[in-house]
């Protein structure tokens, strides 16, 4: 039986910058990452569409607004430093119609709150900016860049091992158990004894949570994000990032154009329940993830109050034209023969019983054990910030 202080469940972004930050406060500490698949940032991390966000959408004082910019800050010196490519490309809020001008003069002020670096901007800025884009005004954001987190994440494995760390592949964790000073973890193949557990699991942070004994109000419901690539004649179309005005009762940005690192464009995401937690295709169905989502309280809720915008969602996500349509909003030239189908993310979001979507991060500590309940998008900007805090609130017991 292995002992080891520190435990970390989830090989995605913030469970690996949770361990760097850890070993580089605590050298000495044994740190294991366990990830049940292959590969670390299999899921949300390894299929989001990489921006580096500015913080500009997030509640004042909320721990996404705190995190975000100085997460971004840290994320942008880690690529430094390891010369991971990124680029601050900016980014344009485009209010098409006169109905949306009082939310993003709200986006706005959030961001002026926030310290946001952001101007507004008319018509003819706009086109100079994106000469192919339909607004009557915008938001500039010109320090909002893309970056590749998976890219991020296989450095900060090489980091992790580097500093006397583990990340261990193919390791389910299978039960958890307290017994006094100790946590007991099982896996598929072997048994650890740890001072500390972190839980990062993401897509599965409910559930292993609940294994360790847990008891968190809110479920994780997983919603698909469907995307189109532009085809590289269009590439044209857009120089940056390119946003709509979201509706703020709705925790989704609307679909987008995102200009990718790589070179490519993506467009998207629209937002669908998923049939399964790691349901990336349309055909993807597990009966105990999709029993669990449409049988909950906070589901049905949430499906009464939003059916119209769910109903929307589900035909852009049946009609290509109509996924189209909302594209056309922002950038009238495109068609559907400029696109093509590009690969699917899943979001973890944590839905309360009432049927209340959790907007902020979710942080819960109990005896030994630290479960991140709700980490959606800004997560991997803010990764290596939000690492920061969780060892911030285990440092006393770890000294």
């Amino acid at each position: 039986m292995k002992k080891v202080n520190v435990v970390i469940v989830g090989g995605g972004i913030v469970g690996l910058s949770t361990a760097y930050n850890l070993l580089q406060r605590h050298q000495t500490k044994k740190v294991i990452v366990l990830e049940k698949e292959a590969e670390v940032a299999f899921h949300q991390t390894g299929r989001n569409s990489g921006v580096l966000h500015s913080g500009i959408y997030y509640e004042p004082g909320s721990l996404k607004a705190r995190n975000c910019q100085e997460g971004k800050i840290a994320m942008q010196a880690f690529c430094d430093e390891q010369d991971i490519p990124y680029k601050i490309c900016g980014k344009v809020i485009v209010a098409t119609n006169k109905e949306e001008m009082p939310r993003l003069n709200s986006i706005y002020q959030r961001g002026q709150a926030n310290g946001v670096a952001c101007t507004m901007i008319g018509p003819e800025q706009l086109k100079e900016l994106e000469p192919w884009v339909a607004g009557i005004q915008a938001i500039h954001v010109p320090e909002a860049g893309i970056v590749d987190y998976k890219e991020v994440c296989q450095r900060l494995v090489k980091c992790i091992i580097s500093k006397g760390g583990e990340v261990i592949t193919k390791c389910q964790v299978k039960a958890i158990e307290t017994q006094g000073q100790i946590v007991r973890v099982t896996c598929q193949s072997s048994v650890l004894e740890s001072d500390y557990l972190i839980n990062c699991a993401g897509l599965h942070s409910d559930r292993v949570a609940r294994l360790s004994g847990s008891k968190p109000e809110a479920k994780i419901v997983p919603f698909r994000g469907e995307y189109y690539e532009l085809k590289s004649r269009v590439h044209h179309l857009c120089r940056g990032l390119i946003y709509p005005v979201p509706d703020p009762e709705f925790p989704f940005l609307g679909v987008h154009f995102t200009r990718m690192v790589s070179g490519g464009v993506e467009c998207g995401p629209n937002a669908v329940l998923a049939l399964a937690r790691e349901g990336y295709r349309k055909t993807d169905i597990n009966f105990r993830d999709f029993f669990e989502s449409i049988t909950y309280p906070g589901f049905l809720r949430l499906a009464r109050k939003y059916w119209r915008v769910g109903l929307e969602e589900m035909w852009r996500s049946l009609s290509k034209e109509a996924f189209v349509r909302a594209l056309q909003k922002l950038v009238p030239e495109i068609t559907s023969s400029d696109l093509e189908a590009a690969p699917s993310g899943i979001r973890a979001q944590a839905l309360n019983p009432l049927g209340s979507l959790v907007y902020d991060f979710d942080i819960k500590e109990s005896h030994r054990i630290l479960n991140v309940c709700n980490a959606p998008s800004p997560a991997a900007t803010a990764a290596l910030n939000v690492g920061r805090l969780i060892v911030d609130k285990l440092n006393n017991q770890l000294e």
